[in-house]
């Protein structure tokens, strides 16, 4: 792998520099991820800048405590049990810009708790294109990378140019080009070694202009008025993209509000995509997606847990069940306990298991618990 080490104040400081207050109790992680569930960290540190990032995540790796990163939260299912960990959260916010050289576009870097919806809303308002089909998406821009986000026919990676991280292993700032970082489907060397990288801040190149890329998903085509492989206003593509996407309960509620829509009490997708080998695809029944991807044949989830029998809002009422508007997404209906989405989860799993033949895999990660 190939690094390059940069420098930060907070990574070079010395023993006698500010740290997060580690003294308190952390808050139950429930007040911090987006399924309203998990028991309560035996610390918490808030890291509001990259330094702080560094000098929290590496104090606790000096006295030996284990870590959880928590961000946004929308990609967390904690156990209900009490942690033995610092979790230090992710606030870091803000974003700056930069002309790329003769090739025309921008550098927008974000810090890795900025939220990744007020970074597409901005870089869409200011002509900043690239990331405007990834609208809606709860979270952090941090996080982004690491999972390799995807939606309507886009992934991070067609803009993503370098991860700043440090490098827990070797006690260091690295920035990970894109060529590093190994990125595929729902994943990443920052997934593949957790424990190793803390991402710091994220840079994309963005073109600029009004139009979007094409549209390669046929339902936004489809809202939008146009082929397959054609183009709108980028502010057209967030607005229908927003519009589906809250169809499907996939935008967050916001309770502040009076906003309270349950059905967004998830991470998402629960269950991703399989990608399966030529012959497993064909044993697949008649009708079933198949679309080839990383050597492999990728089909639908949410396909397969309704072709086993799983509706929209199978287990109401709860106190957890599907989506009402989506199969794929396992919620908290208000009281669920992380022992409850674990149980039905591993209900719609090995119904899929049992009557097609495909094992799903969880998206979320799983903390302090285990689906079995």
């Amino acid at each position: 792998m190939t690094t390059r080490e940069q420098s930060t104040s907070g990574a070079a400081a010395g023993p006698g520099a500010p740290r997060p207050d580690l003294a308190r109790p952390g808050a139950p992680l429930a007040e911090r991820t987006t399924f309203r569930v998990g028991g309560r960290p035996a610390a918490e540190a808030v890291a509001r800048s990259a330094d702080e990032l560094v000098d929290a995540v590496r104090g606790a790796d000096d006295r030996g405590e284990p870590v959880l990163l928590v961000a946004g939260g929308s990609n967390l299912l904690v156990g209900d049990d009490d942690l033995p960990a610092t979790a230090v959260v992710v606030a870091s916010r803000g974003l700056r810009r930069e002309p790329v050289d003769a090739c025309g576009g921008v550098w927008v870097t974000a810090e890795a708790g900025h939220p990744w919806e007020d970074l597409v809303a901005e870089t869409t308002a200011n002509g900043w294109l690239g990331l405007e089909a990834l609208s809606g998406i709860p979270g952090s821009t941090g996080a982004t990378p690491v999972q390799n986000v995807g939606a309507y026919g886009t992934d991070v990676a067609a803009t993503l140019a370098q991860v700043r991280t440090w490098d827990r292993r070797e006690g260091r700032v690295a920035t990970l080009r894109v060529g590093d970082l190994g990125l595929g489907y729902r994943t990443s060397v920052l997934k593949e070694d957790a424990d190793r990288y803390v991402v710091l801040d994220v840079t994309f190149q963005l073109r600029e202009g009004e139009l979007g890329g094409p549209v390669r998903y046929a339902e936004l085509a489809e809202r939008l008025g146009v082929a397959v492989g054609g183009r709108a206003p980028a502010a057209d593509v967030r607005t229908a993209v927003l519009e589906l996407r809250r169809g499907k309960g996939m935008v967050l509620d916001d309770p502040a509000a009076g906003v309270v829509d349950h059905d967004t009490w998830s991470a998402g997708s629960f269950f991703t995509n399989p990608v399966l080998t030529a012959d497993a695809a064909a044993r697949l029944p008649e009708g079933a997606p198949r679309y080839p991807a990383d050597g492999g044949v990728k089909t639908s989830a949410a396909w397969l847990i309704a072709a086993a029998g799983f509706e929209r809002g199978h287990g109401l009422p709860g106190p957890a069940s599907l989506s009402t508007k989506h199969t794929l997404a396992v919620t908290n209906r208000g009281s669920a306990t992380a022992a409850d989405l674990l149980a039905l989860a591993r209900q719609v799993r090995d119904g899929v298991a049992d009557r097609l033949g495909v094992r799903l895999e969880p998206e979320p990660r799983l903390v302090g618990c285990t689906l079995g």
